[in-house]
């Protein structure tokens, strides 16, 4: 079971997913590219959710989780790390930060009554030491997510394309072009799952038409756009 709420984090989520029942990864879902990256607790254990380009299969048993989902481009910042350094990856906190460090988080949330929580005041004690991520990153999402193309985005932040392109392998782990199709699947999905026809849903997402829509989906979620909402709950 999946559970998510706002985090005291701006523009961050902290989730919950619990398995119902026995079961292995084989009968996990993937995790479908959606611009953020995640800091997850499992079992004792830290890990980062790097930027995904395609989707992501769990291995081995199922098993509960806790996380906190950034704004995309926040967490390069609370995490000291260039988000293409974990592009597409899943690693230990303690191979990016000091161990000793990450043992006494480890402690610290396994102590608590709520992991969930826990995990967020992590987040949050670490954004204060960070400082704010740069604001220039907030306005790339806004303008991509609007569906302006890459070069009217840089045009309007007032940057050239290549320098756009290297701060979004910084903040994001890929380039604008793929950022703004990761975020118009987003709007796809959202449109999808309150009842939107998919022709309809193509269009106002930003798509040619319904087959690009399908093929899109085929790409970056690795199943048809009818399946993967079939998993949906």
């Amino acid at each position: 079971m999946y559970t998510e709420r706002a985090s005291r984090l701006v523009g961050a989520v902290v989730w919950t997913k619990s398995p119902v029942g026995a079961g292995t990864g084989a009968g996990v879902r993937p995790v479908v590219p959606d611009g953020c990256m995640d800091l997850l607790w499992s079992e004792g254990r830290l890990l980062v959710a790097g930027p995904d380009t395609r989707p992501y299969a769990p291995e081995g048993p199922a098993r509960s989780w806790a996380g906190v989902r950034f704004f995309p481009g926040t967490a390069p910042t609370l995490l000291g790390v260039p988000a293409y350094e974990l592009r597409d990856l899943r690693v230990e906190l303690a191979d990016l930060w000091p161990a000793a460090r990450v043992r006494r988080l480890c402690d610290r949330i396994a102590a608590a009554p709520d992991p969930a929580t826990a995990l967020e005041d992590i987040a949050l004690d670490r954004a204060a030491e960070a400082g704010p991520a740069d604001p220039v990153l907030r306005r790339v999402v806004q303008c991509l997510d609007e569906g302006r193309p890459v070069s009217a985005t840089a045009a309007e932040l007032g940057l050239g394309e290549r320098s756009l392109h290297r701060r979004c392998l910084t903040a994001f782990g890929y380039g604008p072009k793929t950022l703004a199709r990761i975020l118009r699947l987003r709007r796809a999905l959202a449109l999808a799952r309150s009842g939107t026809p998919y022709a309809e849903t193509a269009l106002r997402a930003g798509y040619a038409d319904q087959p690009h829509l399908a093929r899109e989906v085929r790409q970056l979620a690795g199943m048809p756009l009818g399946e993967l909402l079939a998993g949906d709950g």
